[in-house]
């Protein structure tokens, strides 16, 4: 790898590093291709990305910057997941690394915060972006519902009290 390519890679992972919500560190020595493509394609499900890294040059792009403890993670053959979404790309791999004892977690980083393996497994179990956000938003509308609804009932008696009326009087 020529200088020019190095210093290209380097501003990529530090490109990654900056806008990924979480990044998880494996050791993927023994997986397939086809095993490779299998968690690229389940974490393009979720918005993440599968990268095989350069740890030297991984390294040199976490230097200064708010993850650089997690640069002790980058030894052998290291691959790297990441996603915007901080719980996609950990939940992906863990679930890969359940089903495929080849891939091994070693750690990862979030914003500032080292994570070690317990932890991105822990990250793993929480649920995502998307499920947060729809549960809010059901709680939210849950109690409109209920208004319109108890608002509503005293209408439709009335309405329905009426219409018994009407109807004795018709008979």
């Amino acid at each position: 790898m020529e200088r020019a390519q190095k210093v290209e890679a380097v501003d990529a992972y530090k490109g990654i590093f900056a806008g990924a919500g979480s990044v998880v560190i494996a050791h993927y020595s023994g997986l397939t291709v086809a095993e490779m493509t299998s968690l690229r394609a389940e974490l393009r499900k979720t918005g993440g990305q599968l990268k095989v890294v350069k740890n030297r040059l991984a390294k040199i792009a976490l230097k200064g910057s708010p993850a650089e403890g997690a640069a002790d993670m980058f030894t052998g053959p290291v691959v790297i997941a990441f996603a915007a979404d901080p719980v996609s790309a950990p939940k992906a791999a863990a679930d890969f690394a359940k089903k495929n004892e080849k891939l091994v977690l070693i750690g990862g980083f979030m914003d500032a915060a080292v994570l070690d393996e317990s932890q991105v497994k822990a990250l793993a179990t929480m649920p995502s972006l998307d499920e947060l956000r729809g549960k809010l938003i059901g709680l939210i509308q849950a109690p409109a519902t209920k208004v319109a609804g108890v608002v509503q009932a005293p209408a439709g008696q009335l309405a329905r009290l009426l219409q018994a009326y009407a109807d004795k009087q018709a008979a």
